[in-house]
């Protein structure tokens, strides 16, 4: 059996990532599909990292044992079937329970008026204790696929590319870093020798597709976008509004590369380009943008039960889609039409 090779392009966006989990989760049931590379930025960061360990491990039982350990810990929940009786809930009702009630709203609040630096010593990342237990060893092993995080350099707004021994519990804190709730992880900086500062890789690379270009790499690859392209509904509060206004930023850095994937393939298209001389590739994308808009940023920021279990049975659902409908055309086409998308 020759195995279809892709890489992975997993997006940011707090709790949300569970359904990347739950993509990921059925992608690893194909035993002809090979995970080649991985570029992850926050949330993607996280599952790109155990997604590694676990395939390195013990391969692809052990990659979604590795996965369902990790949302266990972010949810703090160690048996998801004690969510059952609340999966008839509509997720817009979850979302707005949560986004309403009043220890969110103090919360919500209060990061806006506090900053992160003001809790002295005692502040810590919750993350941190999650990300330690991560096996470094095997997540920065050359075997297995290519891992690529993404952070943002708070000193010159550039973005970072963390890889190989590089990559480290700082760095994915770095990349899930949102600078009103987490204070800036510092991490050396080689090329000049000194400390620097990292945000959220989302503002500048979500997630960053250019280490995905390599020659070794194949031409697929499949995005797990989690925030929404589009919202129909005009956000009013201001919850929704600074909700709306993140995922526009964090989702312009996608566009422009998808923007000039598109001009170089139209170039290709056209013969203006030499053959050879510029890679094509293949786009393709696995999202629910329905599920996403019912959800809210009370959901991404407060990890619950029943809207992860929601989020990774839609992932699931949503690879399967991807599996039926465009994983035949791997290899020959892109399923992203890209000239509609910038027409």
């Amino acid at each position: 059996m020759t195995a279809r090779r892709i890489n992975l392009a997993l997006q940011g966006g707090g709790a949300h990532g569970a359904f990347t989990w739950g993509v990921l989760d059925r992608l690893l049931e194909e035993d002809d599909l090979e995970i080649a590379g991985i570029s992850g930025t926050s949330a993607g960061a996280l599952n790109g990292a155990a997604l590694k360990a676990g395939l390195v491990a013990g391969g692809r039982e052990a990659a979604r044992a590795n996965l369902d350990w990790l949302w266990a810990q972010v949810g703090a929940v160690h048996d998801m079937r004690m969510t059952t009786w609340m999966r008839g809930l509509e997720p817009s009702f979850i979302a707005q329970a949560i986004e309403y009630s009043v220890p969110f709203s103090v919360a919500d609040t209060w990061s806006r008026m506090v900053s992160p630096y003001s809790y002295g010593p005692f502040y810590k990342n919750p993350l941190q204790s999650i990300v330690e237990r991560f096996d470094f060893g095997r997540v920065c092993a050359d075997q297995g696929p290519d891992l690529f995080i993404c952070a943002t350099c708070v000193r010159t707004g550039k973005i970072r590319i963390f890889d190989g021994e590089d990559i480290s519990t700082d760095a994915i804190l770095a990349s899930a870093c949102l600078p009103t709730l987490f204070q800036a992880v510092e991490i050396h900086n080689p090329e000049t020798g000194e400390m620097d500062a990292y945000w959220d890789g989302g503002y500048t690379g979500n997630p960053a597709l250019f280490p995905l270009f390599a020659d070794h790499l194949p031409a697929d690859i499949v995005i797990v976008n989690i925030n929404p392209l589009e919202r129909d509904q005009l956000p009013v509060t201001p919850q929704q509004i600074q909700n709306r206004i993140n995922e526009i930023s964090f989702n312009s850095s996608l566009f422009r590369e998808l923007r000039a994937i598109s001009f170089v393939q139209r170039l290709l298209d056209e013969g203006k380009l030499e053959p050879g001389s510029m890679a094509r590739l293949y786009l393709h994308m696995i999202a629910d943008d329905q599920l996403m808009n019912d959800l809210s940023v009370a959901t991404k920021l407060v990890p619950t039960a029943p809207v992860l279990d929601r989020l990774k049975r839609a992932g699931r659902a949503a690879a399967e889609r991807f599996l039926d409908e465009d994983a035949p055309r791997l290899g020959q086409a892109s399923t992203v039409d890209l000239r509609e998308m910038f027409g």
